[in-house]
């Protein structure tokens, strides 16, 4: 029996129908690749399978090979490194179409995404397990308490998708919080922005504390040209963050 390590999140999906909701979320189309992260002892990783493309997972710990090397597919490939760390674009390039499907270990799902975003990596389509309160807070629209700087920053690529609770019971060992499923499928069209990073800067900056306005987390920049954005959309400096769509802080970052 496998030695679960809860220093790396180690919560293994055991539910049949929820695995299987999962896939019936999305199909892919020609030359795509499906990546996974944490294939833990396969149970995802099989179901990945039946889409019949190619399936790249990565498994930080070595000691879930016993499972995961006896999947007998030329379709899947299994990588023993932290994703983390990885060089991405090694592994999707050669594809047309990226599917992201994973039940990510929590205390990595921002990091991950994170990383997917700075390696431009942009998926047609996201399924993440992650813990319900993170899956409230990245599926989140402005003027709501949960929504954030990562709201934003995922809302500028996907339009995203709160699709269901998922009961810890359904996981070995039942970790002590509930699940969600969301879902991220990528926008047809981004608006243009010319600096990604002062963009995401800008945007961490106006959340920088949630409970102060504009003017106080943004005193560092040009407030007189914020200012004058802002009005373009009935807004002002003493609005929160929390009141701003994605659109106006990408116009805030291409002004600046």
């Amino acid at each position: 029996m496998h030695n679960f390590k809860k220093s790396l999140g180690q919560n293994f999906l055991r539910d049949e129908s929820v695995l299987n909701r999962i896939i019936n979320e999305f199909d892919v189309t020609e030359n795509s690749l499906i990546l996974e992260v944490g294939a833990g002892d396969g149970a995802l990783t099989k179901k990945l399978l039946t889409k019949k493309t190619d399936v790249i997972s990565f498994e930080i710990d070595t000691s879930l090979k016993q499972y995961l090397d006896i999947i007998n597919s030329e379709k899947l490939r299994v990588v023993y490194e932290d994703f983390l760390k990885i060089n991405l674009n090694n592994y999707v390039n050669s594809y047309n179409n990226i599917y992201f499907v994973s039940n990510v270990p929590y205390y990595i799902t921002t990091p991950i995404i994170n990383k997917l975003i700075d390696d431009k990596v942009i998926p047609n389509i996201m399924i993440l397990m992650v813990q319900k309160e993170l899956g409230k807070r990245l599926s989140a629209k402005e003027h709501t308490s949960d929504y954030g700087a990562i709201s934003v920053l995922l809302n500028y690529y996907f339009d995203i998708y709160y699709l269901f609770d998922v009961k810890r019971d359904s996981f070995y060992p039942i970790p002590n919080v509930d699940s969600g499923i969301i879902k991220l499928v990528k926008k047809e069209k981004t608006i243009p922005l010319k600096d990604y990073n002062l963009f995401k800067k800008i945007v961490f900056d106006s959340f920088k504390q949630k409970r102060k306005n504009l003017k106080n987390n943004l005193k560092n920049y040009d407030l007189e040209k914020i200012q004058d954005i802002l009005k373009k959309y009935n807004l002002n400096l003493t609005n929160r963050a929390e009141d701003l769509n994605y659109e106006v802080f990408v116009d805030m970052a291409n002004n600046l």
